[in-house]
C-alpha cells in the first residue's frame, strides 16, 4: 500500500520561503514521476509541479520561477522549495503519483499572511 506523508508546511508572510518534503512508502519511488499539488476549500485541487523520473520538472504557472520540485531517489523523498511566497499560495499541499493517482495523504497546511 502505497503511503504519502507530507510535511513542511507553516505560517510565513509574504516573500518567504518554505521547504516542503514528501515521503514516499510502497511504490518502486525511483521507476515514478512526483508532483506536487495544492487545494484551497472550494476548490479543485490543482497540480502545482511535477518532476519526471529522470529529473525534469514542470511547473504550473503561478509559481514559475518560484518553486523548485526536486527528488531524493535514495531516500524515497520529494521537495518543493517554494520562495516568494504570495497569499495566494496558501492552501493545503500534497504530493502523490501523477500517472497513477494513490490514496491522498494529510497535505501539509501553508498559509501566507501578512
Amino acid at each position: 500500500q502505497v503511503q504519502l506523508v507530507e510535511s513542511g508546511g507553516g505560517l510565513v508572510q509574504p516573500g518567504g520561503s518554505l521547504t516542503l518534503s514528501c515521503a514516499v512508502s510502497g511504490v518502486f519511488f525511483t521507476f515514478n514521476p512526483m508532483a506536487w499539488y495544492r487545494q484551497v476549500p472550494g476548490k479543485d485541487r490543482e497540480l502545482v509541479a511535477s518532476i519526471e523520473r529522470g529529473g525534469n520538472a514542470h511547473y504550473t504557472e503561478s509559481v514559475e520561477g518560484r518553486a523548485t520540485i526536486s527528488r531524493d531517489d535514495a531516500r524515497d523523498m520529494v521537495y518543493l522549495r517554494m520562495s516568494n511566497l504570495k497569499p495566494d499560495d496558501t492552501a493545503v499541499y500534497y504530493c502523490n503519483i501523477p500517472t497513477s493517482l494513490q490514496n491522498w495523504g494529510q497535505g501539509t497546511q501553508v498559509t501566507v499572511f501578512s
